[in-house]
Formats: structure tokens, C-alpha cells, sequence
């Protein structure tokens, strides 16, 4: 089986929270009764509702948590793709 590559994975995951975040945000802006805001305060540490720099701090640290996420994704994958490989064959 291929391997993953680490810094693909983790950059689109990164990506992604990224959009996640950005969503989330405009729909809290749009529809501010789902309060979205308490729950980026809790998985945010430093996010307060909704500055120009806290904003920036909430895009900077979405896209870090989908680093950490790829490169945890990645090396668990590789780990049992070399694993099952070796059985395989």
C-alpha cells in the first residue's frame, strides 16, 4: 500500500478547519441564535467574540489544529498500512 504524505494531509486538513471555521463564523453572524461563538471560546483558547484580531487568532489556530490532526491521521495510517502490508504478502 502507498504511504501518505504528511505534509499534504496535514495542509488540507489545515485548509479545512480553516473553511470550517469561516463557515461557522458567518452563520453564527447570520443566525446568531446557534451561538456558535461559546463553543470556538472552549476550542479556542484566546477567541472572544468578534474582533479583528481575535478573528485572525481563530484562522490561525483552526489551520494548527488540522496540522496536528494530519500529521496524527498520517503516521496512525502508515503505521497499520505498513502493518497489514507485511501480513499481505
Amino acid at each position: 500500500m502507498e504511504k501518505l504524505n504528511t505534509k499534504v494531509v496535514a495542509s488540507s486538513l489545515g485548509v479545512l478547519l480553516v473553511v470550517i471555521y469561516v463557515i461557522c463564523v458567518l452563520f453564527d453572524l447570520l443566525w446568531p441564535v446557534y451561538e456558535m461563538r461559546k463553543v470556538w471560546s472552549l476550542l479556542l483558547p484566546g477567541f472572544t467574540w468578534l474582533t479583528p484580531s481575535s478573528f485572525l487568532l481563530g484562522l490561525v489556530e483552526s489551520f494548527i489544529w488540522g496540522i496536528i490532526l494530519g500529521v496524527i491521521f498520517v503516521s496512525i495510517y502508515n503505521y497499520f498500512s505498513d502493518r497489514f502490508e507485511k501480513k499481505v504478502t
